[in-house]
């Protein structure tokens, strides 16, 4: 299946197991995805990925957490596509977003990798601004 915009579906994903308190979300892999799940997994968004190889296309496994209260809940509280395929958003390094006046975290695809908003500050360079996670 093709999809259009494959980070927004991966964020969707995620979005969706979270609502439903799923343990786990599998989606197709590809460089980018394994770079927002290791970037998730740095800020303790979630508990773990790791890449199943498989025919076509390898697997991208994320663990999900949740808090440990009467209810459990996610704790991912949001995610938010910014960039897309039809508007690209950019940022220079003095313009990089605050999420949640510093609770979440914007995610930066820069020309040194994609890394968090608060990385590229310390190293000077802007980029395009992929997703907000809080």
């Amino acid at each position: 299946m093709s999809v259009t915009d494959p980070i927004a579906d991966m964020l969707t994903r995620i979005r969706n197991a979270t609502m439903v308190q799923h343990r786990q979300v599998v989606m197709p892999s590809s460089k980018m995805h394994e770079a927002i799940a290791r970037i998730l997994k740095e800020e303790g968004f979630v508990g773990d990925y790791d890449v199943i190889q498989a025919k076509p296309q390898p697997i991208l496994r994320i663990s999900l957490k949740y808090t440990q209260t009467k209810r459990p809940e996610s704790v991912i509280t949001g995610l938010k596509r910014v960039s897309s395929p039809g508007r690209r958003v950019y940022a220079g390094r003095r313009d990089l977003p605050w999420v949640r006046s510093g609770l979440g975290v914007a995610i930066v695809s820069t020309s040194k990798g994609v890394m968090t908003a608060q990385q590229a500050r310390s190293q000077s360079i802007g980029g395009e601004v992929l997703c907000y996670v809080w």
